[in-house]
């Protein structure tokens, strides 16, 4: 805000504001990280080799697709309930 400008916000809520806009940073690197993993699995071959990173790449995008999905629930759409695991 410029000189003499009131931040109507508390020191909670900017706070609270700072640690969620590094939660929107957290999942953009996981979709990201997603993409790319998504796009190598297009680009391997059939070799054994490529075979095995394949497989490696399928589980990775699974794991990458849950934690996203978790992010996106707890983040944005868990209201006040707390998650105990």
């Amino acid at each position: 805000m410029g000189a003499g400008g009131h931040d109507p916000r508390t020191g909670a809520q900017a706070t609270h504001e700072q640690a969620m806009s590094e939660v929107a940073a957290v999942m953009t690197n996981v979709e990201h990280a997603l993409e790319r993993a998504k796009k190598a699995r297009k680009r391997l071959g059939t070799s054994a080799e490529e075979h095995n990173v394949q497989l490696a790449l399928s589980v990775a995008i699974e794991d990458l697709e849950r934690v996203l999905k978790s992010l996106q629930k707890d983040a944005f759409f868990a209201g006040d309930e707390l998650r105990l695991m």
